[in-house]
């Protein structure tokens, strides 16, 4: 009992280490022997750990617990006022993959004015959707078409065509829309479901050519 106890003051302490290695190795002898007195400590830790393969590794200690102890927790954190907060916490319930989260992705989350945190509530909402709802999630992943540079553009149409065809009823109207962003990243998601092997940023370039020249898309 006494080892076992200074292996998790051990571990406890290895978390908040200055060394991001050290901080790694502990986040993950937490998650090979997970241990629901570590979950606090690990949602803690995700909301300020600097290090972005420290936090995958904090992510996965926390999907090795049971469901039933941090999917509570991590829907506390979802409502934090800080950004890292919600986007890791967002991040791990999509890992969990638990449907219990649903209800906790909110427009206000998939608007949020943080790009990160965005984007993970995107990907999240994409895996946690329940069957039927697919279409009121297009609805509003569609309000937020022509949003930042490519790497968050690629987010959202991923989660788009996450949800299958039935998004396009939803996307075609943006494909006409006024805001040449929209237009070309509402093209270039169409092109991507139809075909995934081109690739984005050549979705995203023969798009903007569709934009350019006034058509939509939709046409030839």
């Amino acid at each position: 009992m006494q080892k076992q106890d200074t292996d998790t003051m051990r571990a406890l302490q290895g978390l908040e280490d200055s060394r991001s290695s050290v901080r790694l190795r502990a986040a993950l002898a937490v998650g090979t022997t997970p241990d629901p007195q570590f979950i606090d400590k690990l949602i803690e830790r995700c909301a300020s750990e600097p290090e972005f393969y420290v936090r995958e590794m904090l992510t996965w200690a926390l999907t090795r617990h049971s469901p039933s102890m941090t999917v509570p927790e991590l829907l506390h954190e979802v409502r934090s006022e800080r950004a890292q907060a919600r986007s890791q916490a967002l991040h791990t319930l999509s890992k969990i993959g638990d449907r219990q989260a649903w209800p906790a992705i909110t427009r206000a989350l998939l608007s949020d004015a943080d790009e990160e945190v965005a984007r993970s509530a995107w990907r999240a909402a994409a895996v946690l959707v329940p069957e039927g709802e697919e279409p009121e999630l297009a609805a509003v992943l569609v309000t937020q078409l022509g949003r930042g540079e490519r790497e968050t553009q690629l987010s959202l149409s991923r989660a788009l065509i996450a949800l299958g065809e039935v998004m396009l009823p939803t996307l075609r109207p943006a494909m006409t829309d006024a805001d040449p962003r929209v237009r070309a990243h509402a093209i270039a998601t169409e092109r991507l479901l139809r075909d995934p092997d081109a690739g984005f940023a050549f979705a995203i370039e023969e798009a903007k050519r569709v934009v350019a020249l006034g058509r939509t898309g939709q046409e030839g």
